[in-house]
């Protein structure tokens, strides 16, 4: 192979690698806390860089709409739980959170979206649109379900993604949508030139392993979800609110769910449904880093992205099967070496 083509192509694997690590984070951060397989998480990708590409164009995002949904829906859960003893601090509490949040949000969009931000800033806007999403999205399907075993968990989060691709298409139609690169030019490696756009990607996804490895090790809500995915009961014994831990985890994946759209949108151009695809091979990541480390997750998702980069150059027609068929034999390693198993 020529040596320029295997530079481009080792290029393209850790570009893309890094996308799957952020992804491959995210849904081992749920895993560990929550015990959801969230299949969900390429639905904050899509979420991202379509909300992104839609201020791009100056208009508002049907994510802003659908953001105002879910925060009424929210509402409504809580109002119904709390039915035989209303009180007055909660439900001021559900309504501020629920309903004065995202219609806040909603109010600086629609002042903001018209204005030309700068790139960073118009990232900053979709991340602060998609966060929430992940709080809501768990208090609306998952909380509920708190106390369900692993299967019903996986069952629901399949309905989930279903609906969430559902909603992508109703609120951003079936065109295909690109945005803007954070930055742009071009540096020269040697004879390879480096987009800035990559340089961001690989500068986020360091960021965001150093921030999560800081939010666990430093911060008191970082041991709290650490002891929740030790061990659920014995954290709500001695007095963590599960509940809060479950809904930290998942606004953590919707802000790197939105990161990850941000970084992606000026690469290629994202659809509605494109999200599931790049959180499957996120999930492989994750599969291999056995669904608990993120330093190996991170290094497995790496490995994915350059099997996928050369599997295209080599065998474009079964790339996706090469790539997924990755973890056959680290299922049938882990079968074999963990002997037996008690059913949930």
């Amino acid at each position: 192979m020529d040596p320029v083509v295997l530079a481009f192509l080792v290029q393209d694997g850790v570009t893309n690698g890094a996308i799957y690590a952020l992804l491959g984070l995210a849904l081992v951060l749920v895993f560990s806390v929550t015990r959801v397989i969230f299949i969900p998480q390429g639905e904050f990708v899509t979420y991202g860089a379509l909300t992104l590409a839609s201020l791009d164009a100056g208009r508002l995002p049907g994510t802003a709409t659908l953001l105002l949904c879910f925060g009424v829906a929210a509402l409504l859960l809580d109002l119904w739980d709390a039915r035989g003893e209303l009180q007055i601090r909660a439900l001021l509490r559900s309504v501020l959170l629920n309903l004065a949040l995202p219609a806040a949000i909603y109010c600086v969009l629609i002042l903001l979206a018209p204005v030309g931000l700068a790139p960073v800033g118009k990232a900053l806007l979709t991340i602060l649109l998609i966060a929430p999403m992940g709080a809501y999205l768990y208090r609306i399907a998952y909380r509920p379900l708190a106390d369900a075993s692993v299967l019903v968990l996986l069952i629901t989060s399949v309905g989930v993604h279903l609906a969430m691709m559902g909603l992508g298409l109703f609120f951003f139609g079936a065109e295909g949508l690109r945005g803007r690169p954070l930055a742009a030019g071009s540096y020269a490696l040697g004879f390879l030139p480096v987009s800035a756009q990559s340089l961001w990607i690989y500068g986020t996804t360091i960021a965001v392993m150093v921030g999560l490895y800081v939010f666990f090790e430093k911060t008191i809500l970082g041991k709290a979800l650490r002891a929740t995915a030790a061990n659920r009961l014995g954290a709500r014994l001695v007095g963590i609110p599960t509940q809060l831990t479950g809904g930290t985890a998942f606004v953590l994946a919707a802000i790197i769910g939105a990161v990850s759209g941000v970084l992606i949108s000026p690469v290629t151009t994202i659809y509605y449904d494109t999200g599931f695809l790049m959180g499957l091979k996120g999930f492989v990541g994750a599969i291999l880093g056995g669904l608990a480390s993120f330093p190996v997750t991170a290094l497995a998702a790496l490995g994915v992205g350059l099997v996928e980069a050369f599997a295209s150059f080599f065998a474009s027609s079964y790339k996706e099967i090469i790539v997924f068929a990755l973890i056959i034999p680290f299922l049938l390693w882990r079968s074999i070496a963990a002997g037996e198993h008690e059913e949930e």
